[in-house]
């Protein structure tokens, strides 16, 4: 099992915007009401990671993270 890096979100406070789901589809979908299904499968693709960290820095309520592996968060 790869130990590479995750997208998570803390669905507390997410509110649905959906620029997550824009910016990396490959991994993130969208529910009935707009808020984010991520897939949990690691990241290593360098391509997707570019991708996933604009998603987490664009997250207009910093809901959405990068977990390195099961050791870190």
């Amino acid at each position: 099992m790869s130990d590479g890096p995750r997208v998570r979100v803390d669905m507390t406070l997410c509110d649905g915007v959906g620029y997550c789901a824009e910016i990396l589809p490959e991994r993130i979908s969208r529910d009935d009401w707009g808020f984010p299904i991520v897939d949990g499968q690691t990241i290593d693709d360098p391509e997707q990671l570019a991708h996933a960290r604009r998603a987490v820095a664009t997250c207009p309520r910093v809901a959405l993270f990068l977990d390195r592996g099961a050791h870190s968060r």
